[in-house]
C-alpha cells in the first residue's frame, strides 16, 4: 500500500504538468492567431510556471537525498538555488513583455481580432485561474484587456500585457525575498519561539542560554545551548537530549537539533550535592558525606577512596586538594575532615564458598541477631576473593523502625561478624520489612 501512494502522487503530478502545458500552448496558439499580446504574455507566464514545476519536481528529488560527506547539511539549499533561476526567468519575461507592450502603445498597433475562439479560451482562463492568486489576477487582466479591445479600445490588449508583466515582476519579487532570506539563514517566522518552548518543557531543563534556527530545504537546523543541573549524571543528561530532539521534531516537523549542555547550580542545591559535584569534577570517589551546621559554621566529613597501594603522602595530597576545593566554594571558615580509605577493586577474582562455610557464617549471623531488633537472617551468600571473604545476607526488621535504627543494628551485626571471622573482608546486608 505504501509503495502505491508515491506512484499515485507521481501520476497526479505528471498529469498536472501536462494539463498546464496544454493550457499554455492553447493560450499561446490563440494569442498568436488573434494577435493578442496579453494572451501571449499569459501563455508565457504559464509556460514559466510549467518549467518551474518540472524544475522543482527534479530538484526536490535531489534535495531529499540524505546528507553525505561533501554535503553534511543535506542538499536542501539546491531548492533555493533553483528558485533563483526561476526568478531570473520571470524577470526576463516581465521585461520582454513590457518592451513589447510599450512598442505597441507607442506605435498604435491595431487591436486583436475578436471572435468566438478567444471567448472559449477566456472560459478556460477563468477555470485555470482557480489554482493560484497570480493566475487569477493575470487571467482577469487578460479578460479585461480583450473585452476593451472588443469594445474598440485599441490600447486595451497592450495595457493588459503591461498588467501581466507587473504581476509577474511582483511574483518574482516575492519569491526573491523568500529565497534570499533562506540563503541568508533567516530564522523562519516563529520557529525560534516554538523550538525554545519545546526544549524548556522537557523535564530537567533549567533554561535555554542561546538558540539559533535556520532552514536548509525543508529541514530546520537548530543549535541550542541548554542549562541542566550540574548534579545530573551523564545518562540523565543524555535522556534530556533525546527528549528535546523529540519535542522539537513534534513542534517543527523535520528538525535536526544540535544540543549543547551547560551544567549550572540550582538554587535548591544542597550542601551535600555541592560537595559531591566538587569531588566528581576532581575525578575522586567519595561517600558517606556528612554535613553539620554549628552556629552558621559548616562541619564536613568525607570518606575518600584512593588506590590502596598509594603512599600516604600522595593520598594526603589528594585529600588536601579536595579540602582546598571545598573551602574555595564554601569559604575559609568551613571545617573539612577527610577519612582516607583504600578503593575497593572493581572485579576481584573469587568463587562461591563451600556449603559448610555458608552454614557456619549463617549460624554466626543468627546468633549475633538473636534478641535484637534484627531477625530472620536468610539468603546468606559467601564468596572467597583475593581480597578476602565477602558476605551478603538479607534480614528483617519492624516496618515502623527508622532507617537510622535499622542501620545501627545491622552495623553492629556486621562488626561482630568481622571480629569473629577476621578473614571476612566485607559484609553487605539488605534489610526488609516482614512478610505481609
Amino acid at each position: 500500500m505504501s509503495a502505491q501512494i508515491p506512484n499515485a502522487k507521481s501520476t497526479v503530478a505528471t498529469i498536472s504538468v501536462f494539463a498546464s502545458a496544454g493550457m499554455a500552448v492553447a493560450k499561446f496558439v490563440v494569442g498568436i492567431a488573434i494577435g493578442s499580446l496579453a494572451l501571449i504574455s499569459e501563455a508565457l507566464h504559464s509556460s514559466v510556471d510549467v518549467a518551474a514545476t518540472v524544475i522543482t519536481w527534479v530538484v526536490v528529488r535531489v534535495s531529499d537525498l540524505p546528507a553525505d560527506e561533501e554535503h553534511q547539511y543535506g542538499h536542501g539549499t539546491l531548492e533555493s538555488v533553483s528558485a533563483l533561476g526561476v526568478i531570473a526567468l520571470l524577470y526576463v519575461l516581465a521585461g520582454g513583455i513590457l518592451v513589447a507592450s510599450w512598442g505597441r502603445l507607442r506605435e498604435g498597433t491595431p487591436p486583436p481580432a475578436i471572435s468566438a475562439i478567444p471567448f472559449i479560451v477566456l472560459q478556460a482562463l477563468a477555470a485555470d485561474a482557480l489554482h493560484f492568486a497570480s493566475d487569477v489576477l493575470g487571467s482577469i487582466a487578460v479578460i479585461i484587456g480583450l473585452a476593451l479591445a472588443g469594445l474598440g479600445y485599441w490600447w486595451g490588449d497592450a495595457a493588459a500585457a503591461v498588467a501581466v508583466a507587473i504581476m509577474i515582476a511582483l511574483l518574482g519579487l516575492r519569491m526573491a525575498r523568500s529565497t534570499v532570506e533562506t540563503l541568508l539563514d533567516r530564522a523562519p517566522e516563529g520557529a525560534s519561539q516554538k523550538a525554545g518552548a519545546a526544549i524548556r518543557a522537557v523535564p530537567g531543563v533549567v533554561g535555554v542560554e542561546r538558540l539559533r534556527v535556520r532552514m536548509v530545504g525543508p529541514t530546520h537546523f537548530i543549535d541550542a545551548v541548554v542549562q541542566v543541573p550540574r548534579t545530573y549524571p551523564i545518562d540523565r543528561v543524555d535522556d534530556i537530549k533525546r527528549k528535546a530532539q523529540e519535542a522539537v521534531g513534534a513542534a517543527l516537523g523535520d528538525a535536526d537539533l544540535t544540543f549543547t549542555t551547560v551544567p549550572v547550580a540550582r538554587s535548591n542545591e544542597s550542601v551535600r550535592e555541592r560537595i559531591m559535584v566538587i569531588a566528581r569534577n576532581s575525578g575522586l570517589a567519595v561517600h558517606h558525606v556528612t554535613v553539620h551546621d554549628l552556629g552558621g559554621r559548616l562541619i564536613v566529613g568525607i570518606d575518600l577512596e584512593v588506590d590502596g597501594a598509594m603512599t600516604l603522602t600522595a593520598a594526603h595530597n589528594i585529600a588536601h586538594g579536595l579540602e582546598r576545593s571545598i573551602r574555595d566554594d564554601f569559604g575559609e571558615d568551613v571545617e573539612v575532615d577527610t577519612h582516607i580509605e583504600p578503593l575497593e577493586p572493581e572485579l576481584p577474582l573469587g568463587a562461591d564458598a563451600t556449603p559448610g562455610r555458608v552454614e557456619t557464617i549463617k549460624a554466626a549471623l543468627s546468633r549475633l541477631a538473636a534478641d535484637g531488633a534484627i531477625h530472620d537472617i536468610h539468603n546468606v551468600r559467601v564468596r572467597d576473593t583475593d581480597a578476602g571473604e565477602i558476605v551478603n545476607f538479607h534480614c528483617r526488621a519492624a516496618p515502623s523502625m527508622s532507617v537510622i535504627k535499622v542501620h545501627e543494628n545491622v552495623d553492629e551485626i556486621e562488626r561482630g561478624l568481622r571480629r569473629a571471622f577476621p578473614t571476612v573482608k566485607r559484609v553487605i546486608s539488605h534489610a526488609e520489612p516482614p512478610h505481609t
